[in-house]
């Protein structure tokens, strides 16, 4: 084998490589997301759509990668990626709720093997955000309790309609969790920026 020859073999398995990589994470988001997380328009999009050249198909791909490195946890303070390390639904990445005066988070939402969970498990706000715990009547009773105890919503309690709220007006990361269901990994974050 030549040196001409063996150099546009090494350039045709890399391109292959990357078609194979790009198609591959063209894929993984899901259908109605951006990869980012965030809510995408309905296309119309066919199987006919699908069919794009190679070049487009690793660009999407390299656009992807760019997007969803940026929108991870690079913005997400340590101090909140460790406390919700064992919260199953914490993917690693906050809710952007910068642009609302109140947020509303789901006490007794779905995970940690059970409805024992907040939903959304990080939140981002701004200051002046007043944030709205509301219960869904599920996971039995349940509280919510800074671990600066800047907040607390007092006994646990289960039922729906039951809600708590505070409004934050300083900058920082508050953890917070449920008495009852710590252990369980019932923890969330509001973030203020």
């Amino acid at each position: 084998m030549t040196e001409t020859e063996d150099l546009d073999r090494r350039r045709f398995i890399a391109s292959i490589g990357t078609v194979v990589a790009g198609a591959s994470l063209a894929g993984c988001t899901a259908p109605g997301t951006t990869a980012s997380g965030g809510e995408q328009s309905p296309s119309a999009e066919t199987e006919a759509d699908a069919g794009e050249e190679t070049a487009a198909a690793t660009e999407t791909a390299t656009e992807a990668e760019t997007t969803a490195a940026s929108s991870g946890s690079a913005d997400v303070p340590s101090s909140v990626s460790s406390y919700l390390s064992d919260t199953s639904n914490f993917d690693g990445s906050v809710t952007d709720a910068t642009d609302q005066d109140t947020v509303t988070v789901d006490v007794g939402a779905s995970g940690n093997n059970g409805n024992f969970a907040y939903a959304p498990a990080a939140v981002e706000v701004s200051t002046g955000t007043t944030v709205q715990w509301e219960w869904t009547g599920e996971g039995a009773a349940h509280n919510v309790v800074a671990e600066d105890e800047t907040f607390n919503s007092g006994s646990s309690v289960s039922g729906t309609g039951v809600k708590f709220e505070y409004t934050f007006e300083e900058t920082g990361a508050y953890n917070y969790y449920c008495t009852p269901h710590k252990a369980l990994g019932m923890k969330g974050s509001v973030i203020v920026r």
